[in-house]
Formats: structure tokens, sequence, C-alpha cells
């Protein structure tokens, strides 16, 4: 008979977990959470003192059943569900149902899933942490008022099914606030100066205006350019300054949750929850051949930024073997955690030194692979020496104008052996410094070239998955385990748009958010949000109480929630008459909302149920479709262009009598085997532009860049892709990985 019960959260540890711990132990999962609030009604018994009412969810009963058997027969019980606050909560609603005379219930936490750590959590149990616990209900009760009062009213006032969230919220406000700066911007104009010098010996080398009369430069106008170049092409260039330098850059620090999302969206284009699945199951364990089932990373939802001493001692050890003493400092690196950080877990770094990335990549699917790399490679980097780069910095007099010219040369690599950091939007591909030659004070250069562009100043950027999740981070809003889930909540309830890589409100969630705004500021406030999440860690720190934490805020929350419901604007009652008549019932067509935007309808409904799209640029009627010299395959009439909810397509212009439509060919055909088709342009529900098979679902070929008919030159793949950067520059590159052709385009 088994000793102990190993209750874990996820199905997938099971077989990890098992080949450690024998026939000694019976694991079951609980696969996730096993009690919650009711869905039918608020659950919380507000005026006793927020006294929460949790049941087995549904789906659950037969598992909480077998787990209540299984434990009738073991003297003990090892509740494992992940270490942090949601883990802690399931521990306690198990150990609710399974409390009994005789047995004995302990929590044990698994940092990683490795033998030498299971087995010293086992041999080491702790009690369960009821202010951890407290942390959770306290942060699940909040979200249920603030969900379950307002949403309603949105439902009321705006449209049915409309939802809001506490921390959700603030994030579509986040991405509204950065699209008004972008509305409001004015960009100014101004003019940048670029000297090609030479000297006495090679190479040519570019050298940027910075002062003018000793000041900063400041040219706005294309008349103030050519006067200013007229004066400096008369002008004697001569080297005023020359400074050479070492500079060093320190490896970056190991990853923390939001470090790795952000990275792994800038480097592989992973969204947060794309990243999350993945490093779960590299955690939980993957299956590497004979040796059975391993857990390659620590557990990855962590703002710590912790090492644990035998790690630190693999790394350097691996640090010396492969790339020698040179690269390894003298002791150890240590980071310091930022001041919110939990520190409940370590950094996220590899299990193990001996599962290096090229010697298991078999195993892994490439997704994994490349992930499991990304986190191997920025740990081993964290405890390397740093990069040194020989600096030179050239000041230039011309008249009473300074240039300046910089360039760098890799002295020695350091960390950047084994990583560097990803770039927003793959950066600039002129990050690097150029090489510049060798100048002495006084020398006069020659000019070969005086070139000035004009040039605008750019509004603040749209946020990226990457840079908002960095935003949050900044902001204080949310934690490690909720980014990813803040991001795919806000585009599923349609509230924001990721259009380009971009995230845009949709006018749906521009109209929710401003109705929050004016009705629940406090709700909607990035600082009092941010203020929120330090309470739930002090409630976890035992520093806080957690009925006092929700008697405050609800204080001021049912305030505004009467309120609002009395001047909270009825959008619905907002009807505006377009003008038209319905061709049904000839009833007056009336303006709505949708979460698509704004329709027409008749103001028959629901006698008449007619409707129909409408632009939502000034509420103006749509523009007629463009005409194509495509014919119709039924009819023979021409095809036009028309918009649809998931991209433009071809529609017969011979509708509503014709209603044959087809989607747009890019020019470039399926590159599937014997498929036929070819790729069009659709857009996916969160409103993102992707390109698949016209032959779907027979073909399921996809892909995020659009596809340019050319053939490579190098390769002569039938087709490239379209690589947009930040700069608004466009690339051409070749599909094949293991082609190396690129080259600038001009945007499409």
């Amino acid at each position: 008979m088994p000793q102990g019960l190993v209750i874990v959260e996820s199905p997938a540890k099971i077989k990890t977990i098992g080949k450690y711990l024998g026939s000694e132990y019976s694991i079951m999962a609980s696969v996730g959470h096993v009690k919650d609030l009711p869905k039918n009604k608020l659950g919380i018994d507000v005026e006793s003192g927020f006294i929460p009412s949790y049941e087995v969810i549904e789906a659950k009963k037969k598992v909480m059943s077998a787990i209540k058997k299984a434990a009738q027969n073991v003297p003990n019980i090892y509740l494992a569900p992940d270490p942090d606050r949601e883990g802690e909560a399931i521990a306690w609603h198990i150990a609710g149902d399974l409390q009994d005379k005789g047995r004995k219930i302990y929590r044990v936490l698994f940092n990683d899933l490795s033998r030498s750590t299971i087995l010293h959590a086992l041999s080491n149990p702790l009690e369960l942490d009821f202010n951890k616990y407290e942390a959770q209900q306290t942060r699940r009760i909040l979200d249920r008022l603030v969900g379950y009062k307002i949403s309603p009213l949105l439902w009321e006032k705006v449209r049915r099914g409309l939802s809001a969230g506490r921390v959700q919220s603030v994030a579509v406000r986040i991405i509204c606030d950065r699209e008004e700066e972008i509305a409001a911007f004015v960009p100014e104009e101004y003019w940048s100066m670029t000297a090609t010098l030479e000297a006495a010996t090679p190479p040519a080398f570019d050298a940027k205006l910075i002062k003018i009369d000793g000041k900063k430069s400041k040219v706005v106008s294309a008349a103030q350019s050519e006067e200013l170049r007229a004066k400096i092409e008369k002008g004697t260039f001569i080297v005023k300054k020359l400074e050479q330098k070492e500079v060093k850059k320190s490896p970056p620090p190991p990853f923390t949750t939001s470090k790795l999302q952000q990275e792994a969206s800038r480097w592989f284009r992973f969204s947060p929850s794309k990243t999350m699945k993945i490093a779960q199951k590299l955690y939980e364990g993957v299956e590497l051949g004979a040796e059975g089932s391993v857990g390659l990373i620590t557990y990855m939802r962590t703002d710590s930024l912790r090492i644990a001493d035998e790690a630190l001692n693999t790394a350097r050890e691996l640090i010396r073997e492969t790339y020698g003493s040179l690269y390894l400092p003298a002791k150890p690196r240590f980071y310091r955690n930022q001041a919110a950080a939990q520190d409940a877990h370590e950094a996220i770094r590899p299990t193990s030194g001996q599962y290096r990335p090229k010697d298991i990549k078999a195993y892994l699917t490439p997704e994994q692979f490349k992930l499991y790399q990304l986190i191997w490679n920025r740990f081993i980097a964290c405890q390397m020496n740093p990069a040194i780069f020989d600096q030179t910095t050239i000041d230039i007099d011309v008249v009473n104008c300074q240039f300046r010219a910089q360039g760098q040369v890799l002295k020695f690599p350091g960390y950047t052996a084994v990583y560097t950091e990803g770039k927003e939007e793959n950066g600039d591909e002129n990050d690097h410094a150029a090489l510049l030659p060798k100048l002495s004070e006084g020398e006069v250069l020659k000019l070969l070239l005086l070139k000035s562009e004009q040039r605008f100043t750019q509004p603040p950027p749209r946020f990226t998955e990457a840079t908002l999740v960095k935003e949050l981070e900044e902001k204080g809003i949310g934690r490690p385990s909720t980014y990813a889930a803040i991001l795919a909540t806000i585009q599923d309830r349609q509230y924001v748009l990721l259009e380009q890589s971009r995230f845009m409100p949709t006018e749906l969630g521009v109209l929710v958010n401003q109705q929050l705004k004016d009705n629940f500021a406090q709700i909607m406030d990035v600082t009092f949000t941010a203020g929120m999440e330090k309470k739930l860690d002090l409630i976890a720190e035992g520093k806080l109480n957690r009925f006092e934490t929700l008697t405050e805020f609800y204080a001021g929350f049912s305030r505004d929630l009467l309120k609002a419901k009395e001047t909270m604007r009825n959008v619905k009652k907002e009807a505006v008459p377009t003008g038209e008549l319905c061709e049904l019932c000839q009833g007056p067509m009336l303006l709505k909302m949708s979460r698509w935007g704004k329709f027409a309808a008749c103001s028959n409904y629901p006698k008449c149920k007619n409707r129909k799209n409408i632009s939502t640029a000034e509420n103006d009627p749509p523009p007629p479709p463009v005409l194509t010299d495509i014919p119709c395959t039924t009819c023979g009439q021409l095809m036009a262009v028309k918009k649809g909810r998931f991209g433009d397509f071809l529609g017969c212009s011979a509708y509503p009598a014709c209603k044959v439509i087809r989607p747009i060919s890019t020019g470039v055909t399926c590159p599937e085997a014997g498929c036929g088709g070819y790729l069009t342009q659709k857009r996916s529900k969160t409103g993102k532009t992707f390109y698949s098979c016209s032959r779907y679902p027979d073909c399921k070929f996809a892909i995020w860049d659009r596809p340019v008919a050319e053939v490579c030159p190098q390769c002569h793949a039938p087709f490239l892709l379209e690589k947009k950067r930040r700069d608004g520059s466009v690339y051409l590159v070749c599909r094949d990985q293991e082609c190396a052709y690129k080259a600038k385009s001009s945007p499409s």
C-alpha cells in the first residue's frame, strides 16, 4: 500500500515525478482549480464580511471523487499544486475536503521537477500557507465584485454580452490612452545633416551635425537647411577632439516571466500565452528517449532574479569548460530584485547543466527548442564576463558648427558569445557603430558629400505584445502569472486588435473605456490598481488584513456603482437615424453599435431584422465597391473588392441577385505539394492579418508575413516574404531560413 498520495496540478507532471518516487507514492492531478465561486450568482456575502461561497466545479466532481477515494488508504497526503498563489488556493480547497482523523496533510513546493528538488521537498514538507491563500482569495473576490457588478451595467447601457475586468480594463485604458496621444500628436519638421568625410587614411566616414554656435542643433526648415549647407560647404572640417575609451557592457540578468515573454516576442513573435504554454511543458517534463520524462526548466511564473548556489556553480563550470577562464568572472554574479518582486521562486533557468539544447534538440518540437535554448543561453550569459568595446568619439569643427562621428570595435565578446538581447521589431540593422580611420587632433578633413534630410518628429508608437507586457510590469499592473491572460482577454473581448503586431483599440473598446473612466475613476486609475497589487502582496506576507482591504475598496466602489446606475450614458437609447429607409419594410434605419463597430439596423426590430454594415469613418455610408476585371464564374458580371469582418474579399457586383464571393489572391501559389490553391489575405478573429491557402479547410497552410510573387535570386524559392521594421522600412527576405537573402524594398 502506498505510504503517501501526492496531488499535483497538471497531469503532465505525473510521469516526470513518478519515475523519481516509485511505488511508495500514488500521484494524482487536480487538473487546475477544483473549486470556484458559483457561475449564476455573486457568491460573496458582502454584508457578513465578504465571505465567499466556493463550490466544486461541475467538471471536477469526478476528479475530486477519485482523489477522496485514493486518500482513504494513505496516512500522508502531499499537496503539490504549482508554487504560487493560485496553486495555494487549489491546495487549500483540496485540503478542506480531505480533513480526517489520522491523516496528515502537507504542502510541498516544486520549484523544478528534478530528482533532487522533488525528493528534498517530500523530505521537508511544509504547512499550508494561509496568508498566500488569503491573498488569492482577496484577488478573486475583487475580480468577482468588479466583473459581476459592472458588467450588467454595460449590458444595459451599451450592449449585451460586454464585460469589465479589474485589471484587464486598466490594460485597455493604457492602449486607449496611447491611441489618444498618437491622435493628438502634431509632427514637427526638422532637418538632419550628415557629412561624409575623408582623412589621410581610409575609410571615408559619416559625421552628424550636433551643435550650432555651441548649442544643440535645431534646423526647422528647408530654407534654414540650405543657408546652413552653403555656409558649411565653404568651411574647413578640422578634428577638434578625439576621445578613445574602453567600454564594458554587462550581461542581462536571468529571465523573469515578463522578460521571457518580451524576448520570445521579439525573437520568435511568440505571444505571451504561447510562450507560457511552451514553458509550462518544459517545466512539467519532456520525453528524452530512454531517460523518460524530464523537467527542463524551473517554475516559469516568477519575478525573482535569485539563483540557487548549486545552479550558479553549474553555470560557472559550463562556462569554464566551454569558453575558457577568460569568460568567467572571479566571483558569481548576483542580481538585485525589483522592490515589488515576491521572490517566492528562483529566476527561470535550466534545471540541469546535463541537458544542453543541441544535445536534446531531437526530442523537442521546434518551438520548444527555440524557447529552451533562449532560456539556456540567457542563464549561461548572466554569469559571464562583460563584453568590451573600444569606443571612439570624434568631434569636428567647421565654421560655427560641430559634427560628431562615433564608432566602436568589439575587443572582447564576453557574454555576447552566447546571448544578445532581441530588439523591438527586429531593431535597426545599423545599430553597430561605423568603422573609423586613424585620426589626430587638428587634422583637416576633406568633405566628400554633405547631405541634409527633412524629417518629422514621430508620435509614441503603439504597443506590441512585448512592450505592453513591459508597460504593465513597470506600472505594477498584474503579476507574472497574469500578463499572458490579460493580453488574451482584452483581445477575446474585442476591445483591442493586434494589427501588424501592434495593439489598437476597437471602436467598442474606446466606447467601453470611456464609459468606465467617466463612472469608475478609481478602478480605472493605473496608480490605484498598482497599489492594490501591492496590498495583495502585503496580505500574502501577513502584513495586511483581507477584510480591511476589501472593506476599504468596497466603500468607494459601491458609491460609484450607485451613481453610475443613474448617470452612465445609455448608448442603447442613442440610436441615430441614418436618413435611409429599410428596403424590406420601409422603416427608418438607425445607427447602432456592435463589437465590430457601428452598423445600420431597422427601427422595426424585432419584427424586421434587416441590418447592414456601414463605414465607421464619420458615420458615412460605405463607398461604392471597386470593380475589377475579373468576371463572376456564375453570372459573368465583374467581381468587386469588398470589405468584410475578416478582411477584403471579391464579391459579385450583381449582389444580391448573385451572391458569389471568393478570396483575393496575392499572386502567390500555395507551396504545399499538389495543393493547386493560392495564398490570400485574411484577418483572424482578433484582427491580426495573416495569409492562408484559398483551399482552406482542405489545405491549412498559413503564414503571418505578406508573400510577394518574386523568385528568390539566391536559392530560387518561388516567393519572398515582406518584413516591416519599426522605422517603417520594408525588407524582402527568403522564406527558406537557410537562405540568407535579404533586400530593402519600398513599403507596399
